[in-house]
């Protein structure tokens, strides 16, 4: 899909302090403008004690929906979405690149490993590293991809390539930061969204490398209690979550109303303590709330009253 068709307004951003209630604020070609569903965010906030940050964008009109869109969250394995459009852009100088073995060891298993756990006498491809990484969030298949890379800050340098001056990933699974007040491995729902929309839409990747991150997407076994779960039955959704301590439940993906374009939607939360547990229903919840603004200004989207 060619994007020169999308032509981003001047979106005025009104930077919040972290104790703060945010502006929530909808972006259309045509004007900019607060509106009154702040509210129903500031009462998710207080009702786990933590941040919501939101990035969407509806690509049938570009109206953009944007709450602490600027504020840097925890990325938790949401980054592993720019990791593995990294190795899909290499592929396309390199040919043989995804079929390539990995052979590694029991030494190199780190928490969470559902599927590399499996391979550890017969090795993964890179691309079965890819799938593992993107549908089951295993964190060795993405220390093993990252590696190939070159190290996390390669991944950084991939991100910059694309214009996101915003991403950092800083360390290795499964000890990225979780702390809201580290910068590292942090990044802000609207550089991550926009980055989202540059893999998948976007010329950055060839039409193969597109739909095969898409696939990856779609067929992840992680999200359905996030953004999936705010979404109508029969509706398509591509995403990746991310979870952490301090309460960090995060999901980024597409979703596709039926026979309508595709949205882009970027929801992290982060809790003010530790040992917080974290609110997949607050994701859901978002989800909703983003569906039924939209739906207003787009009259192919439609909502089950």
């Amino acid at each position: 899909m060619n994007l020169s068709f999308f032509k981003y307004s001047l979106l005025q951003v009104l930077t919040i302090s972290f104790l703060s209630a945010p502006l929530l604020v909808f972006a259309h070609p045509e004007h900019v403008k607060p509106i009154a569903k702040q509210e129903k965010l500031t009462m998710l906030e207080n009702s786990f004690g933590g941040r919501v940050g939101i990035y969407a964008i509806n690509l049938a009109n570009n109206q953009r929906i944007e709450y602490r869109a600027e504020e840097r969250f925890p990325l938790e394995s949401t980054f592993k979405v720019i990791e593995v459009s990294a190795i899909l852009s290499k592929s396309m100088q390199n040919s043989h690149l995804l079929q390539q073995k990995i052979i590694y060891t029991k030494k190199d298993l780190v928490f969470w490993s559902p599927e590399s756990e499996k391979h550890i006498t017969d090795g993964m491809t890179i691309s079965e590293l890819c799938a593992a990484t993107m549908m089951y969030s295993d964190n060795t298949a993405a220390n093993l991809l990252m590696k190939k890379l070159g190290g996390p800050q390669a991944v950084t340098a991939y991100a910059r390539s694309m214009g996101d001056k915003t991403f950092r990933i800083d360390g290795w699974e499964p000890k990225l930061n979780s702390n809201p007040l580290d910068l590292h491995d942090t990044s802000t729902p609207t550089a991550m969204g926009k980055s989202l929309q540059q893999s998948i839409f976007g010329n950055i990747l060839g039409l193969s490398q597109r739909e095969q991150l898409i696939n990856w997407m779609k067929g992840n076994t992680t999200g359905e209690t996030r953004i999936r779960a705010g979404v109508p039955k029969g509706w398509i959704v591509a995403d990746k979550t991310g979870s952490g301590s301090y309460g960090i439940s995060n999901d980024i993906g597409i979703i596709w109303p039926p026979k309508c374009s595709p949205i882009i939607v970027a929801i992290y939360t982060v809790h003010n303590k530790k040992d917080a547990t974290g609110r997949d229903d607050i994701i859901a919840s978002v989800t909703r709330l983003l569906l039924n603004e939209f739906a207003k200004k787009d009259q192919c989207i439609k909502l089950k009253s």
